[in-house]
């Protein structure tokens, strides 16, 4: 890989009706100090004011798509496919870079330690009041058969070569929840890919995501997540759940021990 400064990194936003938090999204990556870095936002057709909020940074992003998809792993795929940086990230549009150095650290590890893929910690934060936080994502590095104790990074702070993308696919559009949950388990568990673990905060992210949005949509997330061992080969363990859980529960304690 060559030199740190001259590493391009393509940042991905996917967004849709996104008016309440797009423009802190955009801020956010372009306060990076990291340089070069590709800025590519996927709309899947807005009609609120979305679009007149990223018109305004039209000069600091590099692509903008928006056209009907068909959800927002079909949104990230195109967005990976436009991707002309050697490293990808994605950002959704209801999150932030917990620094303006994300970009550079993450860079710098994979330069260090010649790996394929690098992810960290998140902070889950409230809707509103961004500085607030809600419970504490704390990741660990990769060993083999991690998926099945439970575990696996969080998505938004996953960055892998584009090279992997493209030896060993896109995210599978058939899961509508936890394509992201596949992916990694895809590239990590299934295909060895080698990986560094960050011990930092990269990405704050605003509670409600899709997978927790509901409990029905809870159970669905977790049957897709069934649905990924199985298309791998891998034995889904009946204590998965279980362990998905608590350590979800003490996530909550240390954010809240974090809050005060």
């Amino acid at each position: 890989m060559k030199s740190g400064h001259e590493v391009k990194i393509s940042i991905i936003t996917v967004c849709l009706n996104s008016k309440i938090t797009i423009r802190e999204t955009i801020e956010s990556v372009l306060r990076q100090n990291h340089k070069p870095t590709e800025f590519i936002i996927i709309d899947g057709g807005s009609v609120d004011e979305t679009l007149k909020i990223i018109a305004e940074y039209e000069d600091s992003i590099d692509l903008l798509v928006s056209e009907p998809d068909g959800g927002i792993y079909d949104a990230m795929n195109k967005g990976i496919a436009r991707a002309t940086g050697e490293i990808v990230g994605i950002l959704n549009s209801d999150d932030l870079f917990a620094s303006n150095t994300v970009l550079s650290r993450v860079v710098r590890e994979f330069e260090a330690m010649e790996v394929d893929a690098v992810f960290g910690d998140l902070v889950y934060v409230d809707d509103a009041d961004t500085t607030k936080v809600v419970r504490n994502w704390e990741s660990s590095a990769f060993i083999p058969a991690a998926f099945s104790r439970g575990w696996h990074p969080p998505h938004p702070t996953f960055y892998a070569r584009k090279k992997v993308y493209d030896d060993f696919g896109l995210f599978d559009t058939n899961m509508k929840i936890s394509a992201d949950f596949e992916i990694m388990m895809r590239f990590l568990e299934v295909h060895s890919v080698p990986s560094k673990y960050i011990p930092e905060t990269l990405v704050l992210m605003r509670t409600g995501g899709e997978s927790n949005k509901s409990i029905r949509n809870i159970f669905t997330g977790n049957w897709f997540i069934y649905e990924a061992f199985k298309k791998h080969g891998i034995r889904y363990p009946w204590s998965y759940f279980p362990m998905r859980v608590l350590r979800k529960l003490l996530q909550f304690r240390v954010g809240q021990q974090a809050a005060r």
